[in-house]
């Protein structure tokens, strides 16, 4: 796959200096066009990856930063003072530029090249201590190329791959999300394969009212006319908005230790299930709403119709308010850590403030 620069070059203008609060470096933009060149295979430079001096700030590429959860990984970044950089193709210019000019505003700097050419990712990471991808689904085993380019580069102090939902580890949800947890794993093994150091991102359930058929609940108000109970509504899951998400991350970047483990976001006030969810949002309302049970079964349906992305998302609700995914293993040490232990003080969002938002 190519991606063009045309697109590109019409649209740099655009891109702004990152301020010098930005690490003192002056920002630049840099056209990285994508020409098809096969990546060679060296092995990874583990003896150079925990040589970070810990008085110059963690500089950040972020790959996928124009997405639903790049955008929150990505303003993160930038609030912990962290030069950040972003990945982006040359043609999400004409996609979503109002996207990539609030990135530059906010103090990111843009760097132009896309997965499929091997240089520009090298390009890209060499100028920095972190990778974080937030790539989507359909680029999931794409990331074995951002493995790759790591692997030559030899100096990355860490690598965040697209996790950013459950330890697909320890999920096993019906298809068609079970091919999907297995494109992760691979990403998982390669990438510890390659002994390059890592942090897994497990952040359970996006803050919102989880709709089976839609992929990014905060996107969609909770429910006016009534709601719909997976089961018997008793399963619980973690809830967590997309600025948590984005400030636990970053508090994990660097963190010595998160290094090589699966961080988990289990914050207990945000520990609830769907008849207490409910009750949250009624209570905000000041009325009572219907409660519609979806079964067990109907969720399987939905899955298996293969209609994408709702029987994605079905499949997943199943697992979680089914089976109980999220919690139904402990924490533990040394392979796993919980992010409200390592960090209190973060002050999350409790679901009854989330809520609030939209009223």
């Amino acid at each position: 796959m190519a991606c063009a620069t045309d697109v590109a070059r019409q649209f740099l203008p655009c891109v702004q200096p990152v301020p010098s609060s930005m690490g003192g470096e002056t920002a630049r933009s840099i056209n990285l066009t994508c020409n098809g060149l096969s990546p060679p295979q060296p092995q990874y430079n583990a003896e150079n990856n925990h040589d970070q001096d810990t008085t110059v700030a963690t500089r950040v590429l972020i790959i996928g930063a124009t997405g639903f959860i790049g955008r929150f990984v990505a303003e993160a970044s930038v609030k912990s003072g962290r030069p950040t950089y972003a990945l982006v193709r040359p043609t999400t210019l004409s996609s979503k530029p109002k996207v990539i000019q609030s990135l530059v505003d906010s103090g990111i700097q843009v760097v132009y090249g896309c997965l499929h050419d091997h240089n520009s990712l090298v390009k890209a990471i060499r100028q920095v201590d972190v990778v974080i991808s937030t790539v989507g689904g359909a680029l999931i085993l794409d990331q074995l190329k951002i493995v790759d380019a790591i692997k030559e580069v030899g100096t990355v102090k860490r690598f965040l791959p697209s996790e950013f939902g459950h330890d697909v580890d320890r999920a096993d949800p019906v298809e068609p999300a079970l091919s999907f947890y297995i494109e992760k794993r691979k990403v998982r093994r390669a990438v510890e394969e390659a002994k390059i150091p890592y942090t897994y991102i497990c952040c359970n359930s996006i803050a919102g009212w989880p709709y089976y058929y839609h992929t990014h609940p905060t996107e969609l108000p909770p429910p006016k006319e009534q709601f719909e109970i997976y089961g018997d509504g008793s399963v619980k899951a973690f809830f967590v908005t997309g600025d948590d998400i984005g400030a636990y991350t970053m508090k994990a970047v660097d963190d010595p230790r998160t290094l090589n483990k699966s961080i988990h976001f289990r914050p207990p006030k945000n520990f609830l299930n769907l008849n207490e969810l409910a009750d949250i949002w009624e209570n905000k309302i000041n009325r009572t709403l219907p409660r519609v049970s979806v079964s067990a079964e109907d969720l399987v349906m939905i899955a298996k119709a293969n209609f994408m992305p709702s029987s994605i998302v079905a499949a997943l609700t199943h697992d979680i308010f089914i089976n109980g995914c999220q919690f139904k293993f402990p924490i533990q040490e040394p392979h796993h850590v919980e992010a409200c232990e390592l960090y209190p003080d973060i002050k999350y969002t409790t679901m009854e403030d989330f809520f609030q938002g939209y009223l």
